[in-house]
């Protein structure tokens, strides 16, 4: 066996992770942050986009089974590599598309790859991809860590536009020994614009307690100071419970009085969508995750001054990632 090691970044670790994992060859995956300052960062201060790291994983593979050039198709197979900064509802530098090679031979292959697949036209848009030297890797929490299959989460990529099959790849493939030939395998590229795969209603109130069935999909409220987070005061990062999007962080939860987690800004302006509601026989503006569109609670215009808004979220629809 002959090992090697690749880093690929491509939107958010969790897909990209499971992409390379279903891999024939692909000995171990490692989710981490590479690329920026400081060192052995939190993914809370990842998130800030502020640190310069990508969300990246670390591939170990065996050689001898699958090649570099193949792990590159299902690099460019897992995602859009013609958007700066982004993958799916994904937004930030954190998110961006990168390839670090670890030798000569490496930046070689991913020169040559990357040039192959931009004169192919297979991408109707101009690659962005970089193609930087391997920086210090920093392995994630241990939640990050094969998250899909410790959550049991559907297994797809962020926007998976083609399949790439690059002749680079399968002269790779036809160089190995006859019993190890063609057994790399490359992503669909059918597999969706998010990793959060919709359940039925039926899996769905398989999957969640009454009460959390109730407000995501019932628009339903939690008793006041009845929540688990109402008065939670650890560090770290908010997760919808439902489809496990980051939606807010400990740096910005207040205490508002009201007995519902409160919070003056999203994690990301993209995570939380705000709609109109007029239930009840009121004008409020509800808040919803804008991957799988479960309730979350209100937005109102009487938080901090820094925003002016409160977040008042149901502690049932909410996962805690705590951190230190």
């Amino acid at each position: 066996m002959e090992t090697k090691q690749a880093t690929f970044a491509a939107g958010c670790f969790w897909g990209v992770e499971a992409a390379f994992a279903k891999i024939p060859g692909v000995l171990s995956t490692t989710v981490g942050y590479t690329g920026g300052q400081p060192a052995n960062p939190t993914y809370r201060q990842v998130c800030t986009g502020r640190t310069d790291h990508a969300e990246a994983v670390l591939v170990t593979y065996d050689r001898a089974v699958v090649s570099f050039a193949e792990l590159l198709d299902a690099f460019w197979s897992c995602h859009d590599p013609t958007t700066v900064d982004r993958q799916g509802p994904d937004i930030g530098s954190q998110y961006r598309s990168a390839i670090f090679f670890h030798d000569v031979e490496q930046e070689r292959i991913a020169r040559a790859s990357l040039k192959e697949v931009e004169d192919s036209g297979v991408f109707r848009r101009k690659i962005v991809t970089q193609i930087v030297a391997a920086a210090p890797f920093y392995p994630a929490e241990d939640y990050h860590q094969q998250y899909f299959v410790k959550q049991g989460l559907s297994q797809s990529c962020h926007v998976g536009v083609v399949t790439v099959q690059t002749r680079l790849a399968r002269t790779a493939e036809l160089s190995r020994p006859a019993a190890a030939a063609s057994t790399a395998v490359a992503p669909s590229a059918a597999c969706g614009t998010s990793h959060w795969k919709q359940l039925s209603d039926a899996q769905l109130r398989k999957r969640l307690t009454p009460e959390q069935y109730a407000v995501a999909r019932q628009a339903g409220t939690e008793r006041a100071f009845s929540g688990r987070y109402w008065n939670e005061h650890r560090n770290g990062v908010y997760r919808c419970a439902i489809c496990g999007q980051p939606l807010f962080s400990s740096e910005a939860k207040f205490d508002s009085g009201t007995g519902w987690p409160s919070y003056w800004k999203a994690i990301d302006p993209a995570a939380v969508a705000e709609r109109s509601d007029d239930s009840h026989g009121m004008k409020r503006v509800e808040a919803v995750c804008s991957r799988c569109e479960s309730h979350l609670g209100h937005v109102f215009d009487d938080g901090p001054d820094s925003t002016g808004k409160r977040y008042c979220i149901n502690s049932a629809v909410l996962d805690l990632a705590v951190e230190g």
